[in-house]
């Protein structure tokens, strides 16, 4: 039998530090802690949590500004859900919140989804991290650091990686 996946526009009971680890395991972690990842939830226009029980098996949210520009980020499935139509479904939901907007992200790994998606390919990206990431770590002038994979048995990340 399927396990059935359930969708909210809400991130009410999500288990923020179970999300963490489940992001880090999947190495998708940007080094926010789990307050961290609740505020950047909490504060985007909308949001997109998918559940299998009582276990968050993806995530999504948007920026927007209400008018024209809206940024797709942090849509992350659990690696052993992937393939089932969970980020079609949560990236499906947030689009439609944003009618008549344009619609920006970026991705590493997954261009080929976002283009299935509708999504076009931007001449140029550019980004900057304004003072210290995350208030903690200094600047690099290259992607962000990648934390350390945890081991199975630690819910908590170890730190960067040199």
């Amino acid at each position: 039998m399927s396990e059935e996946v359930r969708y909210a526009a809400t991130i009410a009971g999500v288990d923020w530090t179970c999300v963490k680890h489940d992001l880090a395991a999947d190495d998708f972690d940007n080094l926010r802690t789990p307050d961290e990842l609740e505020a950047s939830f909490a504060n985007s226009q909308a949001v997109a949590i998918a559940w299998i029980g009582k276990r968050v098996v993806g995530t999504a949210r948007l920026l927007a500004d209400g008018v024209c520009n809206a940024y797709l980020i942090d849509v992350w499935t659990l690696s052993s859900h992937r393939r089932r139509g969970i980020a079609t479904a949560m990236v499906g939901m947030l689009l439609e919140t944003v009618p008549g907007h344009h619609v920006g992200l970026f991705t590493e790994d997954h261009e080929a989804f976002y283009r299935s998606l509708g999504f076009g390919l931007e001449r140029e990206g550019m980004s900057r991290v304004v003072g210290r990431w995350l208030g903690r770590f200094e600047p690099r002038g290259e992607p962000m650091p990648r934390p350390e994979r945890p081991s199975p048995a630690s819910p908590q990340m170890r730190g960067p990686l040199p």
